[in-house]
């Protein structure tokens, strides 16, 4: 079992950028699969991001593709979702998710594959 915990999420501007962390506890976070899906207010939960154990491979969402990034750092066992270029509709709670997957290179995009969930990091992108 891996805990999540996000971070870095607030306010931004329409065109700005914001960096969100997961950071994790537990000794298998080095063979999950981690996930960042989002949901805005009156929206159902939407994939993200997914970025596999070593961080070899790594799938976006074709809404954000261009203006995101994911990546990860396994000594700091955490991982990163850059957000650039920020639209008003990129507003809503951002959630970080394991799977533990070790050695594979799959990657997710449903949710109920993931096992672990953190809380979740507000971002509001103003117009």
């Amino acid at each position: 079992q891996v805990q999540v915990v996000e971070s870095g999420g607030g306010l931004a501007q329409t065109g700005g950028s914001l960096r969100l962390s997961c950071a994790a506890s537990g000794r298998t976070f080095s063979s999950c699969v981690i996930g960042w899906f989002r949901q805005a207010p009156g929206k159902d939960r939407e994939f993200v991001a997914a970025i596999d154990w070593n961080g070899g491979s790594t799938y976006l969402a074709d809404s954000v593709k261009g203006r995101y990034s994911i990546a990860r750092d396994n000594a700091k066992i955490t991982v990163y979702l850059q957000m650039n270029s920020l639209k008003p509709e990129d507003t809503a709670v951002y959630y970080c998710a394991a799977r533990y997957s070790p050695g594979s290179s799959n990657l997710f995009v449903q949710e109920y594959l993931y096992n672990d969930w953190g809380q979740g990091t507000q971002v509001t992108v103003s117009s």
